[in-house]
């Protein structure tokens, strides 16, 4: 392999690539990026076994081939080279990088060593916002946390009709539930579930959230795949492929309240630091309480560390329906309220030990619900 790149597409290369490259001591060449050649393309590709990464630019190619390097070695190297032009040549398994006053040879391992990376030919797909759907996957994003006995919630559950996707997250103390619609010419022909793991939604936003434009979504039985093209031409310019969670997602929908004893309207801003003020007092079980007093439109806030003492505060806003006073773990809460943008944000209340729901006056399309923390 011999070909000349310019530095800052390399490194723009590396840097997407080797965020997938794993630690592997059993499998030392996962920690390593496949570096190949296709015609007139430099392509960097990089896999854990459950996420696979590839990565294209044209690059003037002098001789086709191929070798994989460690990862953060070569990505660190690169990004310190001066801007300009890189010669890479492969020999023997090694890499040999010029760039003006820089002579290295890294030593690699030898390609057909690399896992394959598979890809969807065939099947069905849908076309996204790629801005728009990294938005959207955030307000879920990171709400599951790992789990051994229950994979399933481990993920994130994607359900896909004609028109719209349904995006929902939980980790048994709080939920999150997107509504996404799609244009009419991206309708599907039949339904799909999958659960994605949370790794590969954080990729997706991490590689994607600055890349205006297309967005496809490509699937398959067990694994899924998401691709964007080149500005310059068709071919595609990043295809991240990942394994999905084998089960079957919870029915979440059976704890979403279908109504409310108590509703809240207040301003978003304002309710967000007082519960940030009020965490500061917590304790060591992030406890916060919430008295709500409709005849006097008044939510009281207030917590208590036999350690550091007592805080109160109260916020004004429109309020119906019945008195209560409930607790809430904070960071649940304060998660739910930085994943809601607008201006007011609506809190739903079910007596002093049903959940909560927050959401948006503006936007129907997205709920979180929160569970609240019962005396004992």
């Amino acid at each position: 392999m011999k070909l000349l790149i310019l530095q800052e597409k390399l490194k723009q290369g590396l840097n997407i690539v080797e965020r997938i490259s794993s630690k592997s001591l059993t499998l030392p060449i996962l920690n390593n990026i496949l570096i190949s050649t296709e015609k007139n393309f430099l392509n960097l590709s990089a896999t854990d076994l459950e996420i696979g990464v590839r990565w294209w630019v044209l690059s003037k190619v002098e001789k086709q081939g191929s070798v994989t390097i460690p990862s953060r070695l070569l990505s660190s190297f690169v990004n310190l080279l001066p801007n300009g032009n890189v010669a890479l040549e492969s020999k023997n398994n090694n890499l040999s990088v010029k760039s003006d006053n820089y002579k290295t040879e890294i030593k690699g391992l030898s390609a057909e060593e690399f896992p394959i990376i598979p890809t969807i030919a065939d099947g069905e797909s849908i076309s996204l916002d790629s801005l728009t759907f990294c938005r959207d996957l955030n307000q879920v994003a990171d709400i599951p946390v790992p789990s051994t006995t229950r994979p399933e919630i481990s993920g994130i559950y994607f359900s896909f009709q004609k028109n719209t996707i349904t995006i929902a997250a939980t980790d048994s103390f709080r939920l999150g539930e997107k509504r996404i619609f799609l244009k009419s010419s991206s309708s599907l022909t039949k339904e799909y579930s999958l659960i994605l793991p949370q790794k590969t939604i954080k990729e997706i936003v991490n590689i994607f959230n600055e890349k205006p434009g297309e967005l496809k979504m490509y699937f398959s039985p067990n694994q899924i795949m998401f691709e964007c093209p080149m500005e310059e031409t068709s071919h595609p310019q990043i295809q991240i492929i990942s394994r999905l969670i084998e089960g079957d997602y919870p029915n979440y929908k059976e704890i979403i309240p279908k109504k409310y004893t108590t509703r809240l309207i207040l301003d978003r801003n304002e309710f967000l630091n007082q519960v940030k003020t009020a965490s500061l007092f917590s304790g060591k079980v992030n406890e916060i309480k919430i008295k709500v007093e409709p005849k006097s439109k008044k939510v009281n806030i207030s917590s208590r560390s036999s350690e550091l003492g007592d805080h109160q505060s109260f916020i004004t806003g429109k309020i119906e329906g019945e008195p209560v006073e409930i607790s809430f773990n904070h960071r649940f809460l304060l998660d739910g309220l930085q994943s809601i943008k607008t201006p007011e944000v609506i809190f739903e209340l079910n007596n002093d030990s049903g959940p909560g729901v927050l959401k948006s006056p503006n936007d129907e399309t997205y709920l979180y619900v929160v569970m609240p923390i019962k005396a004992t």
